[in-house]
């Protein structure tokens, strides 16, 4: 929901500095990512939602791994035929 939500928030947002003559140095683009304003409702919820992703994501990562401490191999066969022949080795130079 949260991942959603961020979408969302981040798509609807106008981008600073987008003409096309700001992308080339042109006058309108005084700072790398264009003047500080105050901050909208669309850049505080964009805020706070990838600080809540952030945290959702760092929390699943850390139940999982102590749920499933061990390897995803673990418990699987060996593939490899026991009878399988061994390459022949290289000739000897002379």
């Amino acid at each position: 929901m949260v991942c959603a939500v961020l979408i969302i928030v981040v798509l609807l947002q106008h981008g600073k500095s987008a003409d096309i003559a700001a992308t080339f140095g042109g006058v309108g683009s005084q700072t790398a990512f264009g003047p500080r304003g105050t901050a909208t409702l669309l850049s505080r919820v964009t805020t706070w939602c990838a600080v809540i992703f952030m945290i959702t994501s760092m929390t699943l990562t850390f139940t999982n791994s102590k749920a499933h401490p061990a390897s995803i191999m673990q418990g699987e066969k060996d593939t490899k035929p026991a009878s399988a022949p061994t390459p022949a080795p290289p000739p000897a130079k002379k």
